[in-house]
């Protein structure tokens, strides 16, 4: 078959059709340049030029949320360690009533839609990229320090307010959301982070704090091309959140607990994404990248599937590992095979409405106007 272009490959590759090589892409930070919108951006397109992606996810760095909403940072100055925190805003449940919606044109949001800008600017309709959203319950941990006890006891003793303060997170991450798009992203990379993980919060706790702030956000970009839900960490709740209305789903299917990329395409009509485990990329040969990806090909068929890491892979990651993943893969056409049913509905559920004295506000919807991941 003749040679895709980048975007064509990804269309096909997230349909299921026939593609002429499995589209691939990695990200990972830069330390010393995220700092600033033209830094981002530089190193962005930098890394695409490297190694021709076929996809880029934007990885900006992680703090920038709470920064927004008061958290203090600096930058380590040092390539392999991302930033220091000296500050942060919730400290107690009274800096919950303190979260207000923000506009998101101007501080930290307005920095990132600039150097979005700017990689839509150099890129035009060349490559598809995806900028990264923390989800409104890992923002919140974020504002408390990274203490996810301490947002866990907001949960049982503060509910009310704590609801209030991700209502507000919620409606910032739709607008700033759509914003992205008419900055001329094709989609987010939606990250549960730190919450999307047994090991931190209950299914009834996502329910109640986590889905009903998520959703908006996903529906304030319901008309972009390439959407993606990031879930973290080992004993994940993917298998939970197959119904989130996105694309495609990225996970790093190694970990303990973890679904892998065969359970998840018996179990969806969606596409998947990873393959290549974060510590081989970093520490292991090119031979064994190799072969990982040989697995996930074998796992896959090579259809529905789009070749990356399970995470952002470090910044001192071997180039000689990076080259190997896309030699790795076959340049001849992959057919699409008949597909199962899905077992489960890919249609989102309704989320369990939280318990509380009073109702919380609720998040506005978006106007077409407007940690490491």
């Amino acid at each position: 078959m003749a040679a895709m272009t980048k975007w064509e490959r990804v269309r096909a590759a997230l349909a299921g059709q026939e593609v002429d090589r499995v589209p691939a892409g990695f990200w990972g930070h830069d330390y010393l340049r995220e700092w600033t919108p033209q830094g981002l951006a530089e190193a962005t397109l930098e890394r695409l030029r490297q190694y021709d992606w076929d996809f880029i996810k934007v990885n900006p760095r992680a703090t920038y949320y709470a920064e927004a909403w008061g958290n203090q940072h600096q930058p380590s100055g040092d390539v392999a360690h991302g930033p220091i925190m000296i500050d942060y805003a919730l400290k107690a449940a009274d800096d919950l009533e303190r979260i207000a919606a923000l506009d998101v044109h101007r501080g930290p949001f307005g920095e990132q839609i600039q150097a979005l800008r700017s990689i839509a600017g150099a890129l035009g309709s060349e490559v598809p990229f995806v900028q990264t959203v923390f989800s409104p319950l890992m923002v919140v941990g974020l504002l408390a320090g990274g203490d996810l006890a301490a947002v866990r006891r907001h949960m049982r003793e503060d509910g009310e307010a704590l609801h209030r303060a991700l209502s507000a997170v919620s409606e910032t991450l739709a607008a700033y959301a759509r914003a992205c798009l008419d900055a001329g992203a094709g989609g987010i990379f939606f990250a549960t982070v730190d919450w999307g993980t047994y090991d931190n919060a209950t299914k009834e706790q996502y329910e109640e704090f986590g889905r009903p702030y998520d959703l908006p956000v996903l529906a304030a970009v319901a008309e972009a091309k390439l959407n993606v839900l990031h879930v973290c960490r080992k004993n994940n709740m993917l298998e939970s959140l197959l119904d989130y209305p996105v694309h495609v789903f990225n996970w790093a299917a190694e970990q303990s607990g973890n679904p892998s990329l065969a359970d998840i395409l018996k179990k969806t009509d969606k596409a998947v994404m990873g393959g290549v485990a974060v510590p081989t990329m970093r520490g292991g040969t090119p031979e064994r990248v190799a072969a990982e990806v040989a697995e996930a090909l074998a796992q896959t068929e090579g259809r529905r599937f789009l070749l990356a890491a399970g995470c952002s892979i470090p910044p001192l990651t071997p180039e000689a590992n990076l080259r190997a993943a896309l030699a790795a893969l076959p340049a001849v056409p992959v057919k699409c095979r008949r597909q199962t049913k899905p077992t489960k509905p890919t249609k989102p559920t309704k989320p369990t409405k939280p318990t509380k004295p009073t109702k919380p506000t609720k998040p506005t919807k978006a106007t077409k106007a407007t940690k490491k991941d």
